[in-house]
């Protein structure tokens, strides 16, 4: 019940938390809004002030019209300039729709108003520029309420300013146009509000769908636990997009690759990393690959290469990596130790025969060829053991030639252990002669496996010139100096069974040392490898 309770608080508590989906459109929704509103009250603004600005310039117009009038200045003349200003001033204001047309003399005194009981009285607001000769136009309040109005000079013959005219236009007039105005203004606003907003959404579904309706707290948890997930794991991870670019390295992955740490190899196609041929071959085919051993430097690593997909559509290809070379470096060895106890259980087997037979020959009475029987089979026994234990003072290689030497009887193979053969105290790791040795031997037994009688090979392990020097030679049907290159190469192989990985491991023991392979032909046929190791600096 504890469990049930908790995973429903969890379900709660993602049902409660916004995706990024849903935040990114609340936060467009928000914000198309705001810049909306913003550019709607922009554009009321600029109409507002276009509106001032349209007014001023008809006022000014007015009152210019009005001023340069014949009749306005024969008017101003007159003994009653009221009587014929106020009906002209009128006709002017109803034909223009300003509000107010009012002629006054220089010392601010109406002749008209559109209220006639202000005739007479003082107008009210600045007119010192237009004294001065100046018109202008300016917002003040009147009896009329605040208006946009122009102050207009009224010239004489003579040139002398008889009179102003006044021209204006109420701001609650210019607000009911701009009024007016407005349902424009949000007939251009509401569409443009409602493609942003369906911009917003689609935009948002779309990124639903890309981050599964995932919250910010949930990515960024998985986002930690896939980066420390990576950078744990003790396999090597190479992810690819579908055109084959790299799109992911994990750290054990750059130590396998030989990659260095510092740089940087995201979004670059393979072809152009630096990387062992057979994983470069193999993730460049993209071809799906299960338990298949490749050489990387001095290492083997077996991968496992498989396309990724999400609800059937192909999102690359994922490579992992496993060191196994210690392992077989092991395996090896275990090699040779199960190779020289097949080898004693076969000569115990045998030694069971051969004492039989020496006892029934005692049992007959031929005493002397029971004693000729057991002793020279004990001393060909013993004369091979001595020659190589005495030769080789390494234990683990003496005990694979051994083994190999019982193998090699089974299948009926002579296998000489050469005279001068001697090796004391390696400087070389045991696991590298072992490799060495272990896989020019099988390699040879296989060469002379199906051919007719005798069957040989010779092994020569020894220091000769400052290096060590490994030969082995065989009377097979012999190698083609065609194939003596891949013969190296992993996946090369003339069984028809088998991986090609003995001489590719060969190979890599001999690059680590910096060493190098001759292969020539035998005296009477077969093949014979050299191997040549250079004897570390202060090694005996």
């Amino acid at each position: 019940m504890r469990a049930e309770a908790e995973r429903e608080e969890e379900v709660n508590v993602a049902r409660r938390q916004w995706s990024i989906a849903g935040q990114l459109f609340a936060l467009q929704a928000v914000v198309v809004t705001l810049l909306v509103l913003a550019g709607a009250a922009g554009a009321v603004w600029l109409a507002r002030s276009d509106s001032r600005q349209a007014a001023k310039e008809e006022v000014l117009a007015v009152a210019h019209t009005v001023a340069r009038s014949p009749d306005v200045r024969a008017a101003l003349t007159s003994a009653d300039p009221a009587a014929t200003l106020q009906p002209y001033a009128e006709s002017i204001r109803v034909a223009t729709g300003t509000d107010f047309v009012v002629v006054m003399a220089p010392d601010r005194t109406r002749y008209s108003h559109r209220n006639p009981s202000l005739i007479g009285q003082p107008f009210i607001g600045d007119i010192g520029p237009a004294l001065a000769g100046r018109p202008f136009t300016t917002t003040n309040v009147g009896t009329l309420g605040e208006s946009v109005r122009a102050v207009v000079p009224v010239y004489g013959d003579d040139r002398r300013i008889i009179g102003l005219v006044s021209a204006g236009i109420t701001t609650r007039a210019i607000n009911r146009k701009l009024l007016a105005q407005m349902p424009v203004l949000l007939g251009a606003a509401a569409p443009a509000l409602a493609l942003a907003a369906t911009g917003s959404w689609l935009l948002s579904r779309r990124l639903r769908r890309q981050t599964h309706g995932l919250g910010p707290a949930q990515m960024s948890r998985m986002y930690e636990y896939y980066d420390a997930v990576l950078h744990s794991v003790r396999e090597g991870l190479v992810v690819l997009t579908t055109d084959r670019r790299v799109a992911l390295v994990n750290d054990e992955g750059r130590r396998l690759l030989g990659l260095d740490e510092d740089a940087s190899v995201t979004d670059r196609p393979v072809a152009g990393i630096d990387l062992p041929p057979a994983v470069a071959e193999l993730l460049a085919s993209g071809r799906d690959a299960h338990d298949e051993p490749v050489l990387a430097g001095d290492r083997v690593l077996v991968a496992n290469q498989r396309t990724t997909r999400f609800e059937g559509a192909p999102l690359g290809t994922v490579l992992t990596l496993r060191d196994q070379t210690e392992l077989r470096n092991l395996a090896s060895e275990l090699d040779s130790v199960r190779a020289l106890t097949e080898a004693l259980q076969a000569q115990t087997h045998e030694s069971a025969n051969r004492l039989h037979t020496v006892l029934t020959l005692v049992e007959l009475g031929r005493a002397d060829e029971a004693v000729q029987l057991a002793t020279r089979d004990l001393a060909l026994a013993q004369q091979l053991t001595d020659r190589v234990v005495g030769a080789v003072t390494e234990p683990a290689l003496a005990a694979l030639l051994l083994g190999k030497s019982a193998r090699a009887g089974e299948r009926g193979v002579d296998l000489v252990i050469e005279p001068d053969c001697r090796l004391d105290d390696s400087p070389l790791p045991a696991a590298d002669l072992l490799t060495v040795v272990g896989n020019l031997v099988d390699n040879a037994l296989e060469a002379v496996a199906g051919t007719d009688p005798p069957r040989r090979v010779r092994v020569f392990v020894g220091t000769v010139d400052d290096d060590i020097v490994v030969r082995v030679g065989d009377n097979g049907p012999g190698l083609d100096p065609d194939r003596v290159a891949d013969a190296f190469r992993r996946g090369w192989s003339t069984k028809s069974a088998g991986r090609g990985l003995g001489l590719a491991l060969v190979g890599q023991v001999i690059r680590r040392h910096g060493g190098r392979c001759d292969v020539a032909a035998a005296d009477g046929g077969g093949t014979v490898f050299t191997v040549r190791l250079p004897i570390p600096e202060g090694g005996s």
